[in-house]
Formats: C-alpha cells, sequence, structure tokens
C-alpha cells in the first residue's frame, strides 16, 4: 500500500511543480541553477538523514526510540520516553535540517528564488522521511517541513504553527496538530499571494499525510494517544 502511494506521489507531485519552475531569464541561468541545486541537493538529503532524534534518545536516556514507545524517531516519541526537554531538543535539531539548507540556497552562492530553493528543502525532507543512515526509514517531516518554511514564508508558517498549538492545546493529540499545520500551509499561501511556493506545500502536505495514516486511523477511531490524558494520568498516579 506505501510503495502504491509513493509511485502515485511521484507520478503526479512533478505534474504541479512545472509552472513555477520556468526559467525566467533564459537558458543560462537555469543550466547554473540545476548545477547549484546538484551541488547543494545531495549534501541536503545527508544533513536531512541524521537521526537526530536517535541521538538525543541514546545519549540522554538510553532507549532507542525505534524499539519503544510509537518506534519513531521523531521529536513526539522523543518526548514520551525521555521528556519534554529532550523532544524540544529533537524538534529544533530536525527544523535545522530543513533550515540550513534552504538558507544555503536562498542567501549562498547559487542565490536560488525561494522556489528552486524549496526544491533544496525537499531533498532534506527525504532524507528526514528515509534516512540512509537508518536502512531508509525515518520520520514523519513535520518538524523538518518546518524548517523549510521559516525562510521562506515566515508569516505562513507562523499562522499555520497557530493553528497547530491550537489543536495540541485543545484535542491533546500531536498528531492533528501536525496534520492540521501541513494542511493549512497551502491554504496560507493562497490567501497571502505566496503561490510560487504552493507546489512545495502540496508535496510537504502529501507527504505528511501518507507518513501519518497510521495516526490518521486511530484518530477516527478515537485511539490515537493524547499528550492531555497522559498527563493527567501522571496526576492521578501522583
Amino acid at each position: 500500500m506505501r510503495k502504491k502511494l509513493y509511485i502515485l506521489l511521484f507520478t503526479v507531485l512533478p505534474l504541479i511543480w512545472i509552472p513555477v519552475l520556468r526559467p525566467e531569464d533564459g537558458p543560462r541561468e537555469l543550466e547554473g541553477t540545476l548545477l547549484w541545486l546538484a551541488v547543494l541537493g545531495p549534501p541536503a538529503y545527508i544533513l536531512g538523514s541524521v537521526p537526530f532524534g536517535l541521538l538525543v534518545a541514546r545519549f540522554f536516556c538510553g532507549v532507542d526510540p525505534r524499539l519503544e514507545g510509537s518506534r519513531n524517531v521523531g521529536a513526539t516519541n522523543v518526548a514520551r520516553l525521555c521528556g519534554l526537554p529532550c523532544g524540544i531538543l529533537t524538534l529544533v535539531c530536525d527544523a535545522l535540517k530543513g533550515l540550513l539548507p534552504v538558507c544555503s540556497a536562498l542567501y549562498g552562492p547559487g542565490a536560488f528564488t525561494p522556489q528552486w530553493a524549496g526544491l533544496v528543502g525537499l531533498c532534506a525532507l527525504l532524507g528526514h522521511l528515509h534516512s540512509v543512515f537508518l536502512g531508509f526509514r525515518g520520520g514523519k517531516a513535520v518538524a523538518t517541513s518546518i524548517g523549510v518554511f521559516l525562510p521562506l514564508s515566515f508569516p505562513v508558517l507562523l499562522l499555520s504553527g497557530l493553528l497547530c498549538l491550537l489543536a495540541i492545546w485543545r484535542s491533546g493529540y500531536v498528531s492533528l496538530g501536525s496534520l492540521l499545520l501541513a494542511a493549512s500551509l497551502p491554504v496560507f499561501l493562497l490567501i497571502l499571494g505566496r503561490l510560487e511556493l504552493l507546489p512545495l506545500a502540496l508535496t510537504v502536505l502529501a507527504l505528511v499525510f501518507v507518513k501519518h495514516r497510521e495516526n490518521i486511523k486511530r484518530l477516527l477511531a478515537g485511539e490515537e494517544k493524547s499528550f492531555l490524558k497522559r498527563g493527567r494520568e501522571k496526576e492521578r498516579k501522583s
């Protein structure tokens, strides 16, 4: 099922990038951009592949998040297993995996436009999703997506982030907040007129929903784990 979903994604999604990646200044500039994309893309993928959640969990509490909890190396599972500070540290490190490659594309020698820099960010996202260090398994792309959009469109990210936090606060479900963040990015980009980033946002939306498909099933069945319920259980025990 997962293979079929990915085949569909990578067949359809490239088509939505075509309108925003047309060269505006002639073939010479396009060749230079493709060259810099070839230079920046592989390091972005390698950086995205670094499993900071695994490193943080092993260093601070001696556990392997791939074997415990939700068996995911993302910030949420690390927070459950090792505490909120370790989860926040993982979140920051995973966000930097998206932030640094995009900043290098925007402000480095290649001077990419935002839509081309988004492709570099996508390389980092793919590294996070399919880490070369974890047998091409990985996280769920939310934190790294935050890092990608931070330099590309901070106002849009701020609005989506506030919606995400509101959903987590009201429901206690981190997965629901993550899904709302991904789903709202294209909406806020449309509202604010940042159409050149819409293909990237739609790609992120598709990838996040595919990686969260088990969470979606549990949310619909009322079986998803809630941070609020977990906190209340701790209070009762104490």
